[in-house]
């Protein structure tokens, strides 16, 4: 979940920039194997559908680590100090979060950023509401960009939070540098809690991204209905389908929109011709091992304190810290 810039302000700001999502739409689709950023699925109505996702019985991320959370949050609260401030990476409704929330009850302040106006809101107006006194500064905007805090909490320790398995929507070196840029961001011993799924046996993860009722695939046909919208795009959306498909060589799910027929598409003033079974790549979604990950976090900067999995090996928790050598 990215856009170009990231400054705090006490309300919401505004939406990510039309034009670089033009610039962006038609760089993808122009290249030998087209592609949209993940980046842009989350309109209010994708981030709407994916919270639906989230609630499916075949997806499995979100309500096993929230149970890991749920288990491991007193360790977590045991290694933060108090008056730390609480900065969550794509946080989305926040709902995992709340596990955190009420367990670190001496936060100085809680940082959301994401790049949906209406999820940002949405959260403060419930955890405003849930835990009174809270200090919520919601930002709208890039997370990897430096965190504009206001005066007061900037010598103020940092705990990071990257849940949900975003790390996995990129590629292996691009995620090492972004660990890398969030410990840079947060500062030397700085604390990260990030979660992870792992690599499983393809019968589970398939499904996790092609659900039986079809909400993944509509999530994934919404980028389009978005370029439509906002970008004057002329796609037909019967004419694609939704594909998820598990890379054993990469270890990862990609989701790919695949055109039924020749055809032909506009995006403002440029046209992108279409073969039978053409796919536009949208989103990866890469797996892990335990070690692999560890390895990977400690390329980046981090030491690993604890990890927590569940019972049955679906998803991992890890509680890192910055210390760079």
């Amino acid at each position: 979940m990215m856009t170009s810039s990231l400054k705090h302000r006490p309300a919401i700001a505004t939406s990510p920039d039309k034009m670089e999502f033009a610039a962006d739409v038609i760089h993808g689709l122009s290249q030998a194997s087209k592609s949209l950023s993940c980046r842009w699925f989350y309109d209010a109505k994708g981030s709407d559908l994916f919270e639906q996702i989230t609630e499916l019985p075949e997806y499995y991320p979100t309500r096993t680590e929230t149970r890991i959370l749920q288990d491991c949050a007193p360790a977590i609260v045991a290694r933060t100090e108090p008056g730390s401030v609480l900065v969550e990476y794509g946080s989305g409704s926040s709902r995992k979060t709340e596990i955190l929330l009420s367990a670190l009850n001496k936060l100085a302040a809680y940082v959301p950023i994401d790049v949906s106006e209406a999820a940002l809101e949405d959260a403060r107006i419930r955890l405003s509401a849930k835990i009174p006194g809270l200090r919520i500064f919601p930002v709208v905007g890039d997370f990897l960009a430096e965190i504009d805090l206001p005066a007061s909490l900037r010598q103020k320790p940092r705990l990071g939070f990257f849940p949900g398995s975003t790390i996995g929507n990129l590629t292996r070196d691009a995620a090492q540098g972004l660990l890398h840029t969030m410990g840079e961001r947060l500062g030397p011993q700085s604390r990260l809690i990030v979660g992870v799924d792992l690599i499983k046996d393809p019968a589970i993860l398939i499904p996790a991204y092609d659900d039986a009722v079809g909400v993944t695939a509509d999530f994934n046909l919404n980028v389009l209905e978005r370029i439509n919208r906002e970008l004057s795009g002329t796609f037909d959306l019967d004419a694609f389908k939704h594909r998820a498909i598990w890379n054993a060589t990469q270890s990862r799910i990609e989701m790919h929109l695949e055109s039924r027929r020749q055809q032909t598409v506009k995006v403002l003033d440029r046209t992108f011709d279409f073969a039978a079974g053409e796919r536009i790549h949208t989103e990866n979604s890469h797996k892990y091992s335990l070690d692999g990950f560890t390895e990977l976090a400690g390329k980046a900067g981090f030491e690993t304190l604890e990890r927590w999995t569940d019972a049955n090996t679906l998803f991992s928790v890890h509680d890192l810290r910055f210390n760079p050598r």
